[in-house]
């Protein structure tokens, strides 16, 4: 299945940049030790193969996910094969002891990329989730910064998110906190970080799901006023991997606007997969229609669809990368753009957030609209709107 097609592109984003530059990459990769973490999930993978077949020196990975690990060691060998460099991985927790011991026993890399998160919307439904994803996106993050100052690591990056502009839900809220902490830890290392688009059929987005509703004979839902950037794998990892040899400190790299990278809803491109498979959608009016038809219309060549407006909380109507506070360079690469950050953050509010959380998890309770109360003092003109309703209560 040919994923530009199915998110409306006929170009890769970054071949022009990386093939202009494929000699630094190269040399700069070939020479040098990379610590991979989250490197199992979908962005994960695909910095870990950008890394792999440029010959490191050293490359270790570490993901929660055993399983996740397991295909990526079976997709690398059967795609490239092997390398001379000393390749491996670990199954740990980045917040546990165990991967503090793996760390204090190793931690000899030139580059640290962190492309562990929680992404999903779905996940902001409760205070307990909540507290992990701010655990994992802003906590975890800080602790491997200052574990590769003190390993004297060369550079850090991190991966944000394009709703960490102006962002409209916690999750998106988490990154922009991260690079307030981002902001404070440059003084003491080289940081950079990449703001994208969705990466297409990621482990656990809406277009993977369209697969899973495939195989599963399952009707497909999807809203249809929701418009979104999407990237491939690929172009997920590229990006990645040109803001971590090339980025300077305090740089966000981004995708630039252009005809190749335009919003698309999700209804269209699930129309456009379902011509892929064969089928015409169906349009149902309600979930039980849907969950009915499923049974007789694949046999007719047709797919029952229900194709509604988004009325859950934290769904953004379009996604942006910047802001028009934030100083940009766009003449550095055709189509990479790059938020320049100074090192400005308010260290009174970092330490109150600190001390917040910190209070919370003593206590062993708090509620979900303490932690969104903290976000707003964080983020004054945070756009988040409970709505009382979210995507697990939906098909």
């Amino acid at each position: 299945m040919n994923i530009l097609q199915l998110i409306g592109r006929e170009h890769e984003l970054f071949k022009e940049d990386i093939s202009a530059h494929s000699g630094e990459l190269e040399q700069a990769v070939s020479g040098s030790r990379f610590l991979v973490l989250g490197g199992a999930g979908s962005i994960g993978q695909a910095v870990t193969k950008e890394i792999f077949k440029r010959n490191p020196l050293k490359l270790h990975v570490v993901d929660i996910s055993e399983n996740n690990m397991v295909e990526l060691v079976r997709d690398l060998r059967s795609t490239h094969g092997y390398i001379d460099g000393d390749f491996q991985t670990f199954a740990l927790d980045i917040g546990s002891v165990e991967y503090d011991a793996f760390w204090n026993a190793d931690g000899g890399y030139d580059y640290v990329l962190n492309l562990s998160a929680l992404k999903h919307v779905r996940s902001e439904k409760d205070p307990y989730t909540m507290m992990r994803m701010i655990d994992v996106n802003v906590f975890n993050t800080e602790k491997t910064i200052r574990q590769s100052v003190e390993k004297g690591v060369k550079k850090y990056f991190c991966v944000s998110t394009d709703k960490a502009a102006n962002p409209a839900n916690m999750m998106g809220a988490s990154k922009r906190i991260m690079e307030m902490y981002l902001m404070k830890l440059s003084a003491e290392i080289n940081i950079s970080t990449a703001r994208f688009a969705n990466v297409a059929f990621s482990d656990g987005s809406l277009l993977h799901g369209f697969n899973q509703r495939i195989q599963k004979r399952q009707p497909i839902v999807a809203p249809n006023d929701i418009k979104r950037y999407f990237v491939t794998p690929q172009e997920s990892g590229e990006l990645c991997l040109m803001s971590t040899i090339f980025g300077e400190n305090r740089d966000i790299f981004f995708p630039k606007l252009s005809e190749n990278l335009h919003l698309i809803t999700f209804s269209d491109i699930a129309t456009r997969y379902l011509a892929e498979l064969g089928y015409t959608p169906y349009l149902c009016s309600s979930e039980d229609e849907a969950r009915e038809l499923v049974h007789t219309l694949p046999a007719q060549g047709q797919w029952p669809c229900l194709f509604t407006a988004s009325d859950t909380t934290g769904e953004k109507d379009f996604e942006e990368f910047f802001t028009d506070r934030e100083e940009l360079d766009m003449d550095r690469f055709p189509n990479l753009g790059i938020v320049k950050n100074e090192p400005l953050y308010d260290r009174e509010l970092i330490n109150h957030f600190t001390a917040t959380i910190k209070n919370m998890k003593d206590k062993a309770a708090w509620t979900k609209d303490e932690i969104v109360q903290l976000f707003f003092t964080m983020i004054p003109d945070f756009g988040y709107v409970e709505k009382g309703k979210y995507l697990d209560s939906k098909m």
